[in-house]
């Protein structure tokens, strides 16, 4: 029986009964001794069970009131609205009133099991990570750190490619469809030949039967790679097979395999989806058909590697060529969808800036801190000898790369939002609102950026199966996920950082720590932001007092008692 009372505050701190009803982002070398060693396929330990105090609801009937609705679709905000919500779905949204005027008194429903007073606040859909993986035993104690940090920054969807294993991606998936667990919707997405025991896929006839084994065991998706057995025809097979099972793709078409298979050739085998920048440059290659590498480079020496990538700059057709609008019209016509993840390579131009990041010190695991600190042999790590003259290459790279997405969103093509965390210095959920900013870095607006974190996401997901998608917008009839923020993020999208956003007050002349989301809501289940986050840094104090830390990360201190809550703006 569902508690009632019309204060969502004191709710949160009652008890709630539950609800019934990581593998690499750029493995390509052999892992390290030690992870080597890790159970389970290095498996993440299990998320503990939804407990007592974790999310509120689903409620038979529940309303916020007052706010401003950015609904995901690129509509203009409106505001202020009431939106109703029954059980886990949105059955109304309501004109509350007039701008700068007292809200209407008396609003309907008033029957409401739950209330939550948004006044002054912001609602958007639920954000997709299209991108994701969990950490490791070598990483984090449980898959917990990354769900809670991504429910934090309003992911209330992830796709792992992937996740975990198949069988430990498929569990968490169905926990989470039972809110057994506090963790965002799963869709799960593996690589090609994970998880059987039908041999190596060696030919297109094998990836076909791998593909219609994995769509008899729960698996929604292919991630692919283009590497070792992963040849032009057997990926064609495989996508061909996939979407006769109604399954999704996407790939990371690797510099081993690239130059065989690039971007264009991908999205004429009807790829669904590129990941990362690799396949774009190497499909826009002027004078050769491959990258230009020095004499003695080794693709398992991850400095050169991930030093010379960027150098591809200088090789390609310029942005606004004819051969550049060639591609991106080509790519759009073949229906691909680019999920940048600029952040996850964001710490090549700016190494200082990642590593000196604010949550750096109460958020990150001391074994996550150790695993991005510069080693040979830890995928990842590449910052052996990172000078300025490589940081200037990646800027100029990032430059080609940032009106490349531009270009393509421009002309209507798909962009979602992935943020491949766990490397590189990049946090789970910190790293997603990183990747919105370089999104308005790349000149985006930030209405187009939320549509690409919201409704573009939900139908990459959902469309291979066939399906409209249930969430990615604020309407009727939609899943009640939802972000709930105290200040506008079109103003600024650095508010949604769980750390806040550092502002002068005018009237104090006092800096004051504002922002960070206020409540995220997944299938109807009320997740209060704050005491997610304050779950995470309590788990990293208590790591920290056995897992030492030879290179410390650095702690920027926080104002006391600072939690998501709406701090209006004072005019001078």
């Amino acid at each position: 029986m569902m508690p009632s009372c019309r204060s969502l505050a004191p709710l949160l701190l009652l008890s709630v009964a539950t609800v019934p009803g990581a593998a690499l982002a750029h493995q390509e070398v052999a892992p390290r001794a030690a992870r080597a060693a890790a159970p389970a396929g290095n498996d993440p330990g299990v998320a503990p069970a939804r407990g007592v105090g974790e999310g509120a609801g689903p409620f038979r009937r529940m309303v916020i009131r007052g706010a401003t609705l950015i609904d995901g679709t690129g509509s203009v905000p409106r505001g202020p609205v009431d939106i109703v919500i029954e059980g886990n779905r949105i059955a109304d949204i309501r004109q509350a009133g007039w701008p700068g005027l007292p809200l209407k008194p008396g609003r309907a429903p008033q029957d409401a099991d739950q209330e939550i007073d948004a006044t002054g606040m912001y609602v958007l859909p639920g954000f997709v990570d299209a991108h994701t993986h969990l950490p490791g035993p070598d990483k984090a104690p449980d898959a917990s750190y990354a769900y809670k940090l991504w429910l934090a920054h309003g992911v209330t969807t992830v796709r792992g490619v992937s996740l975990a294993s198949p069988a430990y991606t498929s569990r968490d998936k169905a926990r989470s469809a039972r809110n057994e667990i506090v963790a965002p919707r799963i869709f799960n997405y593996q690589t090609l030949g994970s998880g059987w025991s039908g041999g190596r896929i060696s030919s297109p006839d094998k990836a076909r039967e791998w593909v219609r084994w994995a769509a008899r065991n729960d698996i929604d998706g292919i991630k692919f790679f283009g590497r070792d057995d992963e040849t032009p025809e057997v990926m064609t097979a495989a996508i061909d097979e996939a979407h006769k099972n109604k399954m999704g793709t996407v790939a990371h078409l690797s510099q081993t395999g690239v130059a065989n298979f690039n971007g264009i050739i991908a999205g004429r085998a009807h790829l669904d989806t590129i990941t990362h920048f690799y396949g774009h440059m190497e499909s826009l290659l002027k004078d050769h058909t491959i990258q230009k590498v020095s004499p003695d480079y080794n693709f398992y020496n991850e400095l050169q590697r991930f030093a010379q990538v960027a150098d591809i700059k200088d090789e390609v057709y310029a942005p606004g060529s004819p051969e550049w609008w060639e591609y991106l019209h080509e790519q759009k016509a073949n229906g691909v969808t680019f999920d940048p993840t600029f952040n996850i390579y964001a710490a090549s131009r700016d190494l200082m800036r990642a590593r000196n990041a604010d949550w750096q010190g109460r958020y990150t695991t001391p074994q996550l801190w150790n695993y991005f600190q510069s080693t040979r042999d830890n995928h990842g790590s590449y910052f052996f000898d990172w000078t300025s003259q490589i940081e200037t290459n990646w800027k100029g790279f990032y430059r080609n790369f940032f009106q490349l997405i531009h270009d393509y969103n421009q002309i209507g093509g798909r962009v979602t939002i992935g943020t491949d965390s766990g490397f590189i210095y990049k946090v789970y959920g910190f790293a997603y609102v990183e990747e919105l900013e370089l999104l308005q870095e790349a000149g985006l607006t930030p209405l187009e950026i939320f549509r690409s974190a919201t409704v573009n996401g939900a139908k990459t997901l959902m469309e291979p199966k066939g399906e409209e998608p249930q969430f990615g917008a604020v309407r009727r009839g939609m899943l009640a996920d939802l972000v709930i923020v105290p200040e506008n993020p079109l103003a600024n999208l650095k508010t949604l950082y769980g750390t806040g956003f550092v502002r002068l007050n005018p009237q104090t002349n006092k800096q004051e720590r504002i922002g960070g989301v206020r409540y995220t809501i997944k299938d109807g289940i009320v997740y209060d932001a704050p005491r997610l986050l304050a779950d995470v840094a309590a788990m990293v104090a208590r790591e920290k007092q056995v897992v030492p830390t030879p290179v410390p990360p650095p702690v920027i201190p926080l104002e006391p008692g600072f939690v998501a809550t709406a701090q209006p703006v004072a005019t001078p």
